[in-house]
């Protein structure tokens, strides 16, 4: 009996010890909660929501972590061309990025679980808002009505924006500053391209074949020229933000440069394709499919607004395909340097776009630059809608391909016989030296194409 009085007693004790402990941490985790004032991070996240206090893409990464605290687990890891970085709690994960190589701080993309605004316009709060854009983006479909942007002149000079940006009153702009009026302006491709439509050459009767990321075909610049869509390995992507600005450059109804042309349009997966093999089947299979085309359709011009095929794996599958394309009168413009040594321009924007004078190096420029293209501060075709547009401040290289391929199917409808490898020639010895370099002559590269046809009849 005294073993078992000992027993319970002992039992008694831990008991005891075990509720002392229970009772400590249960007003350990009590004070932790008051001093929060919320149960859990999904309960501040919740509240923070509610209050406007996490939106999307204008929370930062550590504005958040102010909020919530520090992450159980952090991990950044690039993807594309942004910088993304993925945090977790107890009960929640978030997600923030940026552009690689731009100063603009990580956003808030989303939280699993929670409405922060990702499918609403962006409203900037107050002037601190402005710095979290980066000058990739810029300010498309985000709304600035609430700011005084009369002294952000030199930002608004170097942001891209879009039909959807909504504008302060115009005695809040900079003084000269006018969005409709650049947008407009913009469309025109320059150096004398809308001079070559007046005189009917439009690229009537030529066929370019794009192929790039998954289209938005409704788009108002190139639906009516739009005769193909094929999609290859893409089944279920959604619209990408890249063909719309290529297609409208290459045949838009008022930013391109062949707007009569037809469009074939192949949607592929670049992230995807790393190995020449695949870009070299779709050209074999535009080659074959071109055959049961009328002349008055034939594709002659494939534009591809990719520049490495020289430095991933098979390239010589990749040469045979660009030689036998280029044996069917099929010239393939391509930002590879093996192709043409390219750079970029941007217009001066109160000076014609007329005048090779108006342009200077954009920031797509190297030593050893064959061929200098206009890309930057212009309007292009927009994903997010039919009748949205874009205007691109630093356009790259994928779109200075697009307008070569325009000028291309212009050069075929002059001279249906003339050889892929005399265009890339004409192109260069046609160019205008200027302070910016050698820049693209269409009106000249044009009359050398009638005067080469001349001389050969």
């Amino acid at each position: 009996m005294c073993h078992g009085f000992r027993f319970i007693t002992v039992y008694q004790k831990l008991i005891s010890s075990f509720l002392i402990l229970a009772a400590f941490a249960s007003s350990f985790v009590l004070a932790d909660s008051n001093r929060s004032g919320q149960k859990s991070v999904s309960d501040i996240v919740s509240k923070a929501a509610q209050e406007h206090k996490i939106l999307y893409k204008l929370t930062t990464l550590d504005e958040f972590k102010q909020i919530v605290g520090q992450p159980i687990k952090e991990t950044k890891r690039t993807d594309g061309g942004m910088e993304v970085c993925d945090i977790e709690y107890s009960d929640i994960r978030a997600r923030f990025g940026k552009m690689r190589n731009t100063p603009a701080p990580f956003t808030i993309l989303w939280i699993a679980g929670f409405d922060i605004g990702k499918n609403r316009q962006i409203v900037l709060r107050d002037t601190n808002d402005l710095n979290k854009f980066d000058s990739f983006w810029g300010f498309a479909d985000v709304s600035l009505v609430n700011l005084d942007l009369r002294q952000y002149k030199k930002l608004l000079d170097d942001m891209p924006f879009d039909s959807l940006t909504k504008w302060p009153e115009p005695n809040m702009l900079p003084e000269g500053f006018n969005p409709a009026r650049l947008l407009e302006k913009g469309k025109n491709p320059g150096l004398g391209i809308r001079g070559l439509h007046k005189q009917g050459i439009n690229g009537k009767g030529v066929g370019i074949a794009v192929i790039d990321q998954p289209l938005l075909k409704e788009h108002q610049e190139y639906s009516d020229q739009l005769v193909y869509y094929k999609e290859l390995e893409v089944e279920g992507v959604p619209i990408q933000m890249h063909g719309p600005p290529v297609c409208s450059i290459a045949v838009g109804k008022t930013c391109g440069v062949a707007p009569k042309a037809l469009l074939y349009y192949y949607a592929v997966p670049p992230w995807k394709w790393t190995d020449n093999k695949p870009w070299a089947d779709v050209l074999d299979e535009i080659i074959a499919f071109n055959k049961t085309l009328k002349d008055s359709e034939k594709i002659r011009v494939v534009s591809i607004s990719l520049g490495a095929f020289s430095q991933r794996p098979n390239f010589d599958s990749w040469e045979k395909a660009v030689k036998k394309a280029a044996e069917h009168g099929i010239i393939v413009v391509t930002c590879d340097p093996t192709f043409l040594k390219l750079g970029t321009l941007k217009r001066i924007e109160d000076k014609s776009p007329e005048e090779p004078s108006s342009y200077e190096r954009s920031r797509y420029y190297h030593p050893g630059t064959a061929l200098a293209v206009p890309t930057s501060n212009r309007t292009i075709a927009n994903h997010r809608g039919r009748e949205v547009y874009t205007y691109e401040r630093t356009g790259g290289m994928s779109w200075a391909v697009p307008y070569l391929a325009g000028l291309a199917a212009l050069a075929y409808q002059v001279d249906p016989e003339i050889e892929p490898e005399t265009i890339v020639k004409l192109w260069t010895l046609t160019a205008v030296r200027t302070d910016a370099g050698p820049i693209v002559n269409p009106v000249g590269f044009i009359e050398a194409v009638r005067k080469l046809q001349q001389n050969n009849k």
